[in-house]
């Protein structure tokens, strides 16, 4: 990569050990976990910080388990060698993921992504995004002041990733709110 570095991405929380030969029970944060967490995969856990605290680690062994998934890592055989890394996270290089499909985008890329109308219209920019018991808002700063607007399918009619635009269909009113 010329000397920058890679880029990582959330793929799950490790929650605590499971058992005494250092499984790790990790919450999904991925919608593809049997693939991200197949064994020969290599992760890094990080703190809530972003601190990198180990890796990179070859997962060994994987298996789905309630809604969580076990895993252990290659040379990390024992309770006492993950116990640490109880509640930190476990990040993935973007490169080694799925490549995204056609309308597809990652959540933390929408930030700067221009919003038009159907006719093409500029109505403003994506400043900020929230996840709310209904779904993923945007905030979008529009010319006059900002509005919210409901990340689904009824509202954002396109996302162009190389052009960085989502193109909407709003109910009337929506950015006067």
């Amino acid at each position: 990569m010329g000397g920058e570095e890679a880029r990582h991405l959330l793929v799950g929380r490790l929650r605590k050990p499971h058992g005494l030969k250092g499984d790790c029970a990790v919450f999904p944060l991925t919608d593809e976990p049997a693939v991200v967490f197949a064994p020969g995969r290599t992760v890094w856990v990080r703190n809530l910080a972003g601190q990198t605290v180990a890796g990179p680690l070859t997962i060994e062994r994987s298996r789905p388990h309630h809604r969580e998934w076990l895993l252990a890592f290659r040379d990390y055989a024992r309770i006492e060698a993950v116990e640490p890394w109880r509640g930190h996270f476990l990040v993935a290089e973007q490169s080694s993921l799925r490549a995204l499909a056609p309308g597809e985008v990652y959540l933390h890329d929408l930030v700067g992504f221009a919003v038009r109308d159907r006719s093409g219209a500029p109505l403003g920019l994506v400043s900020d995004l929230d996840q709310g018991p209904a779904g993923l808002i945007l905030t979008v700063q529009g010319p006059k002041r900002e509005f919210l607007l409901p990340y689904k399918k009824e509202f954002v009619q396109e996302v162009n990733r190389e052009e960085r635009v989502l193109v909407v269909d709003l109910p009337a009113g929506l950015t006067e709110l």
